[in-house]
């Protein structure tokens, strides 16, 4: 039987030194893979690899390369070839995938993958894998083009392009669009980012990786300003300090969406600024995503937020004009007055609107001099008569019933028939084509694409402007329905009826309390962006029409037809450089910098380890 516990000796409190396994990898031990990939296009899901090149790099020093063609079992698309300069012929006696990848995964077994645009290149590797019936390694991953962001000001680079960065950090390789050589680059890209990582005290690989998702103190210090945000659909206001709004939003997940401003998730520069500037966030709950998404255009218009980018100034829209007179012109007016003339647009930009002005002119011989002519003018023609581009109606050369009738193409084109006024522009491109005279032919055809999609915009904000009212109704996906009442084009009244009430009850109370729009009828009564997104609500799978006070009709033959001519320009648009990276990386006005007094991560852990 142990005798009574005695009381034990006080030792004196040791400290040791942790080791530097407890403090993080460093990053002189661990193994990159810089790899960069050469595809058929740009979706990992359609299409697939023509080349791996991979450099293997420890503690600054190059221990092994890899690089191999890759048959994608198709051919290489003519502007993919043109990219890269690699051929159909040039892979056609490579490996498949499936062989190459036991090899690739082999060479990077146990090391962090490095790309520029790492979601470009580990999304194609890792839906190549799983074609081939391969599991994907837990690989850890570093995007130089993020980690440059994080790194790099403004002032140094304008944007963290692997073309930009490469000279910047005078890498010795120059970016070629071949898999090797872009690795090779991106080695050296990595290399001169990591000398900029000792300000910062990141000198392990943990470190490193949770660099790009660190979150400002200040920002998470704020995350009680979202506590009180409900769940469900609705519009958010960021206020500053005296109570202005900062920021618009909507979300159909108001309390997760305003959350995510506190959280690393979030990561623009100016989101960044403005959480640390508001004071508080207002929440308007709304019956459904389109009262939502109405609510916000209305709250954006309407105050102007100096954080919010789009449908700030819906007042500076542009519309092309012919104008009402004996021998009309094309104008750029900036508000639509009913008997005013035809109205075409509206459009985002004035370059838009100039481009479609010149689509027209290089269609119909309508006069480009400016001011009114008299019934009977009499004067004397300029050089658009000599070179066949005007009838020169100034000289009476040409009668009003003659103009008229060149000015009916382009106010037809708008009401419902377009082909008169774009297939002699569709011909002459192919003619310009046919000519060797691409430039042309590409400028001509994206005047043409403007023009279209003017026109089909101005068709479809007409189906609504004549609807005095309109009742829709979309299942809301819990055994109810998501309701709308709109009139001349905008929402007047949003609900939802539960499963079990009657539709039509539900919405005839709506309409008791429904607002009353101003203006003519047969105008839109709400911005050109808030009829967009009714338009969008309307056609969506599912969407069913209640009630119809008035006529909803689409014009015949309307532009369908160019709807192929469309695809293909926004297909050629999408191929000029189908590896571009989409994401926001541009640099910042500041780089990172650790605060003063505060300890860095591996300090940190080693004050913590002393106890």
């Amino acid at each position: 039987m142990p005798g009574p516990l005695l009381p034990q000796p006080v030792l004196p409190r040791r400290f040791e030194q942790v080791s530097i396994d407890d403090l993080g990898t460093p990053l002189a031990e661990v193994t990159f893979v810089v790899v960069d990939l050469e595809t058929t296009g740009g979706s990992a899901h359609t299409d697939a690899i023509t080349e791996i090149g991979a450099v293997k790099v420890r503690a600054g020093e190059v221990v092994g390369e890899f690089q191999t063609l890759v048959d994608p079992g198709r051919d290489i698309p003519p502007y993919i070839s043109v990219l890269t300069g690699i051929t159909s012929m040039m892979v056609a006696a490579a490996p498949r995938i499936d062989s190459v990848l036991p090899h690739f995964l082999e060479f990077a077994r146990g090391t962090v993958l490095v790309a520029h645009n790492a979601p470009f290149d580990l999304g194609f590797l890792r839906a190549a894998c799983a074609a081939s019936g391969l599991a994907w390694p837990a690989f850890a991953s570093v995007d130089t083009a993020v980690l440059a962001r994080r790194l790099l000001t403004r002032d140094e680079v304008p944007n963290c392009k692997l073309g930009t960065l490469a000279p910047f950090f005078s890498a010795r390789t120059t970016p070629t669009h071949r898999a090797l050589d872009d690795a090779q680059a991106t080695v050296d890209v990595l290399h001169g980012l990591f000398e900029r990582l000792g300000p910062l005290g990141v000198t392990s690989l943990e470190e490193l990786t949770g660099l790009t998702r660190q979150v400002d103190p200040q920002r998470r210090k704020k995350r009680h300003l979202g506590a009180h945000v409900p769940h469900g659909p609705g519009v958010y206001v960021f206020r500053g300090p005296r109570d202005e709004p900062l920021y618009v939003g909507t979300s159909t997940d108001l309390r997760s969406r305003v959350r995510s401003y506190f959280s690393a998730g979030e990561q623009r520069t100016r989101m960044t600024e403005m959480v640390g500037l508001a004071q508080r966030v207002e929440a308007l709950p709304c019956a459904h995503d389109l009262e939502a998404s109405v609510r916000e255009l209305r709250l954006i218009a309407e105050h102007k937020p100096r954080y919010n980018k789009r449908s700030r100034f819906p007042e500076r829209a542009l519309w092309v004009r012919l104008t009402d007179e004996p021998f009309p012109r094309l104008s750029v007016v900036r508000r639509v007055r009913p008997g005013a003339g035809v109205f075409l647009g509206p459009f985002p930009d004035r370059r838009a609107a100039d481009a479609a002005v010149a689509a027209v002119h290089e269609a119909l011989p309508i006069r480009q001099c400016s001011g009114r002519l008299a019934v009977r003018p009499q004067g004397t023609a300029c050089a658009l008569a000599d070179m066949g581009r005007c009838g020169a109606p100034c000289t009476g050369a040409q009668s009003r019933e003659e103009y008229a009738s060149v000015a009916e193409v382009f106010a037809a084109a708008v009401a419902s028939d377009p082909v008169r006024l774009c297939s002699p522009l569709l011909e002459r491109v192919e003619r310009l084509a046919g000519e060797g005279r691409f430039e042309d032919a590409a400028v001509l055809r994206d005047r043409v694409a403007v023009l279209v999609r003017a026109v089909r915009r101005r068709q479809r904000l007409e189906l609504l402007a004549g609807v005095a009212e309109l009742s829709l109704a979309r299942p809301d996906g819990a055994g109810g329905w998501a309701l709308a009442v709109v009139r001349r084009g905008r929402l007047v009244a949003a609900g939802v009826a539960e499963r079990g009430t009657s539709v039509r009850d539900h919405l005839a109370s709506l309409k008791v309390t429904a607002e009353t729009p101003v203006g003519p009828d047969g105008e839109l009564a709400a911005t050109v962006d808030e009829t967009e997104l009714v338009l969008r609500w309307l056609e969506k799978p599912g969407t069913r029409l209640v009630e119809v006070t008035g006529t909803l009709a689409s014009p015949v033959p309307g532009t369908g037809a160019f709807s192929s001519f469309l695809e293909r320009v926004d297909a050629g648009r999408g191929a000029r450089d189908p590896f571009a990276d989409g994401r926001s990386l541009g640099t910042r006005a500041r780089p990172e910098r650790v605060r003063a007094g505060e300890p860095g991560p591996r300090r940190r852990a080693a004050l913590a380890s002393r106890v």
